[in-house]
């Protein structure tokens, strides 16, 4: 039998430091993923997350255990490299990027030199998305 603790607010043991339930519920990360990109891709810790597809070089999809209601979701990520003459970054692949169920993000680099643009797997890509659940 499944039971419900209905509060509108949360204290400490000491019944300060207060916040809204609503605050707890809105301000989470719905999903988050740590994760190796280099030959299969493979989640080191998630949440929320069911797979992740390789869809090539440097371009992998991240499918959601539970999906959001909408595309309107916040997304920040982060790579955890730089080489020699190359600045790392992630970037959305095109106007389908986000679904409700996934998100597809290409990952690469920038040129130092020429600033011309790669594609690259990489050893940490990290993705943290808020909104609300479906």
């Amino acid at each position: 039998m499944a039971s419900e603790l209905r509060v509108n607010t949360l204290k400490d043991a000491s019944g300060n430091n207060s916040v809204a339930t609503s605050t707890v519920a809105e301000g989470t990360a719905k999903v988050w993923i740590n994760m190796n990109g280099t030959g299969t891709p493979a989640a080191r810790d998630s949440f929320n997350v069911a797979s992740i597809t390789d869809n090539g070089t440097g371009d992998q999809t991240v499918n959601y255990t539970n999906s959001f209601g909408t595309v309107n979701y916040a997304v920040v990520n982060y790579t955890a490299y730089q080489g020699t003459g190359q600045i790392h970054n992630n970037r959305m692949t095109g106007s389908s990027n986000k679904a409700t169920g996934s998100i597809r993000v290409a990952v690469g680099y920038v040129s130092a030199t020429d600033g011309s643009l790669g594609a690259e797997d990489v050893g940490e890509t990290n993705y943290a998305n808020w909104g609300d659940l479906a």
